[in-house]
């Protein structure tokens, strides 16, 4: 057991400054006891983009958040976020990095609306690229395209607000943020 006198045997976690005015509120959240947990199969042939959109529109959702559970791509693309050598950001995505065919081990996504009002989704996941190594990132959802299986989602439809993507000062990023929706109290 370690008291408060003694150190551990790891580095110290590295302190990240954003660029821009410090925002009190870390995590920006709401709400919603009304959101519909749905199980999809995502639609071989189509990009995760394609795939997503598409069957979460038919259920009229156009917010959400979404676990992946796993599945092959016949082409995957990501990108991974270094550190931003200019300093206006403290990261930047790479160019999109070609995995080939590959294995999506487990992945996050969500559902919002990019700043013109277009749907967007944003995942990260593990990987198993086609050398056979394992990889994590952001999954760029318009150049990965499912393979011959469907791909099963675990779906929770935020439907009392929507997710925005908008200007984030403290991170000199845009983000998805929520923001209640016309109609919604």
């Amino acid at each position: 057991m370690l008291t408060q006198n003694q150190h551990t045997p790891y580095p110290r976690a590295r302190m990240l400054r954003h660029p821009g005015p410090f925002n009190p509120v870390r995590i920006q959240s709401m709400r919603d006891q009304s959101g519909r947990h749905i199980r999809l199969l995502l639609e071989p042939g189509l990009s995760l983009h394609e795939a997503v959109v598409g069957a979460l529109n038919e259920s009229g959702v156009t917010s959400a958040s979404m676990t992946i559970l796993g599945g092959e791509f016949q082409q995957l693309q990501y990108c991974v976020a270094p550190p931003n050598e200019h300093k206006k950001t403290l990261i930047s995505y790479s160019s999109p990095i070609d995995a080939g065919t590959a294995y999506m081990i487990f992945g996050n996504a969500t559902l919002g609306r990019d700043m013109e009002g277009a749907p967007l989704v944003h995942c990260h996941a593990s990987i198993c690229d086609s050398r056979g190594e394992v990889r994590g990132g952001h999954i760029v959802p318009g150049g990965s395209i499912i393979a011959s299986q469907p791909i099963p989602v675990l779906v929770t439809a935020l439907e009392g607000f929507e997710l925005r993507q908008a200007f984030d000062e403290e991170t000199n990023i845009p983000m998805l943020k929520p923001s209640l929706e016309a109609g919604h109290e």
